[in-house]
């Protein structure tokens, strides 16, 4: 059995196992996340994720585990042997208060000779979705590519990754991937940004939805979202009832970070709002992954330090909590 094939026979089981809520269960997880943004105090001044983190090359493209303990991103600095280009990297820490230990390189199979980068988790973790840049086996120019892992305390085991095939990928550029699991009914679905011109600036965002034998369905467009300038990096939440994206459309000082909210996974969209202060500036903010931890959530980012033209991304941290409803 190919590779592909593995990934596609294990990706059907994940399918079936998600459709297997109750409709109690999913009423249940539909009032836990009802009026999602109500009662949530404004974003805090972002925090440089610091030196251990950040270098003087590009930074960008966070992801938080689920226990907040691991940190994978993408970056431009030295990694694989061979590459000049991004590879994925993790850094761990021993608590959620703790300092972030040195960054490690993902290694093989996962990053090589050409760039990886965009990761992105599975919600049970044995999935991480990467953004491939003109393998010799994608489609176009720019892939999502999925890798899987039996055991997901280890951020080191990743299979060798299978293309996601032509439902997502086409001879344009995909990346900026981001997983949804929805507990509402229906299949896994996959936002990302899709460019038909094989260069990785401008283009739209799409919606591809998994079907029961693992495969990814023809992706739409998210009409909502999209505009006549540039949309990347869509990043949903967990209850699937916000989005996070940046974009260069009117209303954006350069790269700006828009959200959008909808009532229920079932709805359309409301019309995007910038995110203005304190998280964007005039610089160039990208790369949005919004994280929640009890009634904290975390929103990463990456943000030009650098004077234009020049381009240094650094990732930063903001963070807002839910607030009590007690007098």
């Amino acid at each position: 059995m190919t590779t592909t094939s593995r990934v596609l026979s294990s990706l059907a089981c994940l399918a079936l196992l998600i459709g297997c809520g109750t409709e109690s269960d999913r009423s249940i997880a539909g009032t836990l996340v009802a009026d999602h943004t109500s009662n949530l105090s404004a974003w805090s001044e972002p925090l440089n994720l610091g030196p251990t983190i950040n270098t003087s090359f590009n930074e960008q493209q966070a992801m938080l585990s689920k226990d907040g303990l691991t940190l994978y991103f993408a970056s431009t600095r030295p990694g694989t042997p061979g590459s000049t280009l991004a590879d994925i990297w993790v850094a761990q820490r021993a608590c959620l208060d703790c300092p972030w230990e040195s960054p490690v390189n993902l290694g093989a199979p996962v990053n090589t000779a050409v760039s990886e980068a965009a990761p992105a988790l599975s919600r049970d973790e044995h999935w991480l979705f990467v953004l491939a840049t003109n393998r010799p086996e994608g489609i176009g120019s720019g892939d999502i590519w999925v890798s899987y892992r039996e055991d997901v305390h280890d951020d080191f085991a990743w299979q060798t990754p299978a293309n996601l095939g032509s439902g997502v990928n086409t001879i344009g550029f995909e990346g900026g991937p981001s997983y949804f699991e929805n507990d509402e009914g229906g299949g896994a679905q996959l936002y990302f940004n899709h460019n038909p011109a094989p260069v990785n600036t401008g283009g739209d965002i799409y919606v591809s939805t998994q079907a029961a034998d693992g495969s990814w369905g023809d992706a739409v467009p998210v009409t909502e979202l999209n505009s006549a300038a540039s949309e990347q990096r869509p990043s949903i939440s967990h209850d699937g009832r916000t989005i996070y994206f940046f974009s260069n459309r009117p209303g954006s000082s350069s790269d700006d970070i828009w959200v959008a909210t909808r009532a229920d996974v079932a709805g359309p969209w409301t019309a995007p709002t910038n995110l203005d202060a304190p998280i964007n500036t005039a610089a160039d903010e990208r790369h949005p992954f919004i994280y929640s931890r009890g009634k904290t959530e975390l929103l990463f980012f990456a943000r030009n330090v650098a004077t234009p033209p020049a381009v240094d991304l650094d990732l930063f941290v903001s963070t807002r909590s839910r607030q009590s409803n007690a007098p």
